[in-house]
């Protein structure tokens, strides 16, 4: 078990708010959607007095925030949202795992987005954070993406649902959005993972194994990603009409029973693909053995030929004086066809009991 150790003169006091993320450098900015069924309105580039004179307490509001690097102005917008500072700090705080919580009749939920990058190498992790309460939904990005364009724009046409339901239905497609870069990440995965099993059937270089080892790890990141998203779905999903999330319509657990069912399915996609990639590495070392076996084969097959012919040579090389035949007329050659005569016969049995 790994012993947890403590430093002297560690804070007992909290901490204060520290966004520990790597995209310091992107502004904070803010987007807001105040919309019902019958109409939307759009503000960009809003400041928090902005947020405060459009919110609308008769309609559905979306506070969409990108960036995180400005902790005083995300601290004050909490407070005049009456968000509770735990939940800003777990917001701020990119090194938890998917979190979802209800304080004060305000629903939290954090989750990472997954995608490739551009040059298909590697996986970029974002955390994207929600804060649901009645009529209002703020969503909490590290930098400006392109996650919920469609969303955007079912909002301006009004189809679908999304403007006859309440916020957290949105909160649901945005979730499914997330969860929709999980199968983009894994389809561009599993396109290099057909190319290392195939390589891993025609080449002897040891690099393919290392190739095999990263796309290994990072499936193995993706599945510890999915499961605890797993088991928060599948916790809304079971709530049902229980009091403990006032913020979800019974009405809408369906949707994120659906959500839950999703991430089954990639867990089953993710175990698939570290199965072929366990398969892929086998087969390696299968043939990297099976190589080695055939190389000692022949090597033993002609060790065994010269053993015999070998033993001759070493009887007519002593230094005796008295050799019957030594002076023969054909000893030499006589000597020389019973060698090959003993190679050949070897060589045949060989063949004939397919040893090689």
């Amino acid at each position: 078990m790994r012993r947890l150790k403590y430093k002297k003169g560690r804070r007992v006091q909290p901490t204060p708010l520290e966004y520990t993320g790597i995209y310091t450098d992107k502004d904070t900015e803010m987007q807001l959607f105040v919309y019902t069924e019958n109409e939307v309105e759009e503000f960009q580039d809003v400041s928090i007095e902005d947020i405060l004179n459009n919110k609308s307490s008769t309609a559905n509001n979306w506070l969409n925030i990108h960036g995180l690097k400005d902790v005083e102005l995300i601290r004050d917008l909490s407070e005049h949202l009456n968000i509770n500072s735990i939940i800003v700090s777990d917001v701020l705080n990119i090194s938890r795992g998917t979190r979802l919580e209800e304080l004060d009749d305000t629903l939290f939920f954090s989750i990472k987005s997954i995608l490739p990058t551009e040059d298909k190498a590697n996986i970029s992790i974002e955390q994207i954070s929600f804060v649901l309460q009645e009529g209002l939904i703020v969503s909490f990005q590290e930098k400006r993406g392109d996650f919920f364009t469609h969303i955007r724009e079912r909002l301006r046409t009004n189809s679908g649902l999304v403007r006859k339901k309440k916020t957290d239905y949105l909160l649901y497609l945005m979730l499914d959005a997330i969860i929709e870069n999980f199968y983009i990440t894994i389809d561009n995965k599993e396109i290099e993972i057909e190319k290392l099993v195939a390589l891993s059937k025609t080449t002897s270089n040891p690099s393919i194994m290392e190739e095999i080892e990263k796309n290994r790890e990072v499936f193995h990141f993706l599945k510890r990603a999915i499961v605890p998203l797993r088991d928060a779905l599948f916790t809304i999903k079971t709530i049902n009409e229980d009091d403990e999330f006032n913020s979800i319509e019974s009405s809408n657990f369906v949707f994120f029973g659906r959500l839950h069912q999703k991430t089954i399915e990639l867990l089953d996609q993710v175990d698939y693909d570290l199965h072929t990639l366990d398969s892929a590495s086998n087969f390696f070392y299968t043939t990297q053995s099976h190589k080695m076996n055939e190389v000692m084969k022949t090597l033993t097959i002609v060790s065994a030929v010269f053993m015999p012919i070998t033993f001759i040579a070493g009887i007519y090389g002593m230094n005796f004086d008295r050799i019957p035949e030594l002076h023969a007329k054909n000893g030499y050659f006589v000597v020389l066809g019973v060698m090959f005569f003993i190679v050949l016969s070897m060589l045949y049995y060989f063949k004939k009991k397919n040893w090689f």
